[in-house]
């Protein structure tokens, strides 16, 4: 039976770093009971805040928390209103003086908790499940993630049984101390029950260890949620990619959850190494538009009326009312019998190519 441990504890003190940052041989039991406390008010409270993690820090004198959020105004409020308040109440909540600190998250769509809480909203919004995963699994990618895996298991669309569902589009190395994957949860509470939603963003590799950092300050954990300044290098075979040029086709590697129903609006499962729509859309091809609009073009131009006027006028020149008129030019402007022949023409052409 296969073991599992979690991706950020299991590489804390190499590439992570702790989210609680204290001491204490007699009350050890009490303050991580509280630190508990803390997050699950601020979730509860900032729950579109787009908040990706809580971090806290005990000092003598009081206590230091900092927000990680991707909507900072959201979070500080109209003239800090809303960041007073928060405060407050955790000082109420702690009995100690408390410092609030939020921290902009730059990069967040490589992030795992925003993006995990982004599918969860659309699930409780009734959303199509399969149609929020691709969606993210894309976000991601465009915005410089070396793999995505998104994992969501519950009574998915409503059905009876509940089961598990993922996609995985690039490298996601579980089992790699240096590699760098950031792994977000999120619980979406829908009308037919929970349905939990798992993220992991493999954003490179990390040179170097966190215990070798001298400054573990504020400008670190920036650069740490902005994903820049901690020497993060991509990989070998995402360098040879880039190298290669960015024509080349999208693929989910894999795409698991077992047997099921295909909906209309979802569209079938992409299988493996098979090319797979990230995003539905109800447009046309490019290449069909554009024949499409040469087609029209074409007919509505005086050269090409002209071209098809003349030569229905040609087979119909030895007609008996018109072989003795004199003017050879009164046949053809005084056709009109031929234009709707054109123009049901083109548009039997257009129902063709499209």
């Amino acid at each position: 039976m296969g073991q599992k441990t979690h991706p950020y504890a299991f590489r804390l003190g190499i590439v992570t770093d702790w989210k609680s940052r204290w001491y204490s041989d007699s009350d050890y039991k009490g303050l991580v009971n509280e630190d508990w406390k803390i997050r699950d008010y601020l979730q509860g409270e900032l729950k579109r805040g787009a908040v990706s993690r809580i971090e806290i820090e005990r000092l003598r004198e009081k206590i230091v928390v900092e927000i990680f959020t991707a909507r900072p105004g959201v979070v500080i409020g109209r003239r800090g209103a809303e960041a007073e308040r928060l405060r407050a109440d955790l000082e109420k909540l702690s009995g100690r003086n408390v410092k609030l600190n939020v921290t902009e998250i730059k990069d967040a769509d490589t992030d795992s908790a925003i993006l995990a809480r982004g599918i969860a909203d659309q699930l409780e919004n009734r959303v199509a499940f399969r149609r929020a995963m691709k969606r993210a699994v894309q976000t991601a990618m465009k915005s410089g993630a070396e793999g995505v895996r998104v994992e969501c298991k519950g009574r998915l669309g409503g059905s009876e049984m509940g089961r598990r569902e993922w996609y995985r589009e690039g490298r996601v190395p579980l089992h790699t101390l240096r590699a760098d994957v950031d792994y977000g949860t999120a619980t979406a509470h829908t009308s037919v029950g929970t349905v939990g939603v798992k993220v992991w963003v493999y954003k490179g590799e990390v040179v170097g260890s966190r215990r070798a950092l001298a400054d573990r300050r504020i400008q670190a954990e920036i650069d740490m949620a902005s994903g820049a300044g901690r020497g993060r290098v991509a990989t070998p075979k995402s360098r040879a990619e880039q190298a290669a040029g960015d024509d080349r086709i999208p693929r989910y590697i894999e795409a698991g959850g077992g047997k099921r129903r295909e909906s209309a609006e979802d569209g079938p499962a992409p299988r493996v190494g098979q090319r797979a729509d990230v995003e539905e859309t109800d447009e046309a091809p490019a290449a069909e538009v554009e024949a499409t609009e040469v087609v029209t073009a074409d007919a509505e131009t005086p050269e090409v009326e002209a071209a098809v006027i003349d030569a229905p006028a040609t087979e119909t020149a030895a007609a008996p009312d018109e072989a003795d008129d004199p003017d050879p030019v009164a046949p053809v402007a005084e056709a009109p019998a031929p234009a709707p022949d054109v123009e049901v023409e083109v548009a039997t052409e257009e129902e063709g190519d499209e």
